[in-house]
């Protein structure tokens, strides 16, 4: 954890899926020599490439890239976990006299980055098994069903998919008997760790949600079965966390449940357009953001240089 007179300063770039966070960060990292840390929560997973929209290699090599490809996909990346990494990841920047441009879309990554997390207890093993089998068991239905019953300002937040969260959650209350929305009040998640300027990327409704479409159906056209197939293959249960996330569910149920591969897809978009509305609540209801169009690089570049470089 960075001492508060120590911490180097960060450019946060933050926005709804597809809305072209890369493309922005890259150019921004190219333009003022800064270093990209990414705060997406499926593309720290090694192998899990199509569906996560992966920087492309050129991407990749046009400015240094952290925290893409440090797990593997059967392995829990927690928000402390990814926190943990981050600090480190931009630590190492600060040392090399370079800045650090944190990107993504994954809003408990970024506010654990910056504000911590709540106390909560150690994970229960035993606790944890019953509840992963009790969803495999029931579905998630009715596990955020419950969630509701136990935390419902928990399970308002989290939709029903998000597996690791709602167990979590379900975790805490069920070892506790306080809810986790109501530790994380008590929180306050108030003062920041890293002097900050957070970016904002949006689009036009309607522009967005075609861009989502169009990702979507390019991924699923350009060999997202094929990958999910890959690892499977290769041993990777279809459980594996990594497989939870949009787009890889739904290749996994098509791959192993024989589900129709058009219906699926069609899944996919929908569940992308309510996950980037989500996104756009989420950070929206944060302080302090700068909101720009994706095409409006001077501006971002302008905001970036001047918080970085004040005297100039």
């Amino acid at each position: 954890m960075p001492a508060p007179d120590q911490a180097p300063p960060l450019v946060l770039l933050v926005g709804p899926t597809a809305v072209g966070k890369t493309a922005a960060a890259v150019a921004i990292c190219q333009a003022l020599g800064a270093e990209v840390v990414n705060a997406d929560s499926v593309q720290v997973y090694r192998g899990l490439d199509i569906g996560s929209a992966k920087p492309t290699p050129d991407e990749l090599s046009a400015a240094p890239h952290h925290l893409v490809d440090v797990a593997d996909p059967d392995q829990e990346m927690s928000a402390a976990r990814w926190a943990g990494l981050a600090d480190a990841a931009i630590a190492g920047i600060a040392a090399r006299r370079k800045r650090a441009l944190v990107s993504g879309g994954t809003g408990l990554y970024v506010k654990a980055l910056l504000h911590g997390l709540a106390p909560a207890p150690a994970v229960d093993p035993a606790l944890r098994q019953r509840l992963r089998e009790e969803w495999e068991a029931r579905g998630q239905a009715a596990m955020h069903a419950r969630l509701a019953t136990l935390d419902p300002a928990s399970a308002a937040r989290l939709h029903p998919a998000d597996r690791q969260r709602v167990l979590r959650a379900l975790e805490v209350v069920l070892q506790t008997g306080q809810p986790l929305s109501a530790r994380q009040a008590a929180h306050g998640f108030s003062a920041s760790r890293y002097p900050c300027l957070a970016l904002g990327l949006d689009r036009p409704r309607e522009e967005l949600y075609q861009r989502i479409e169009v990702r979507c159906c390019q991924m699923w056209r350009g060999g997202l079965l094929a990958e999910v197939a890959g690892l499977l293959a290769a041993g990777l249960p279809p459980t594996a966390h990594g497989l939870h996330s949009l787009g890889y569910r739904q290749a996994v149920a098509v791959l192993t449940q024989g589900r129709d591969p058009g219906e699926a897809l069609e899944e996919m978009i929908r569940q992308t357009r309510a996950y980037a509305k989500r996104q756009l609540t989420w950070f929206r209801a944060l302080e302090g953001i700068n909101w720009h169009h994706p095409d409006d690089l001077p501006g971002l570049m302008a905001r970036a240089r001047a918080f970085w470089n004040p005297e100039n």
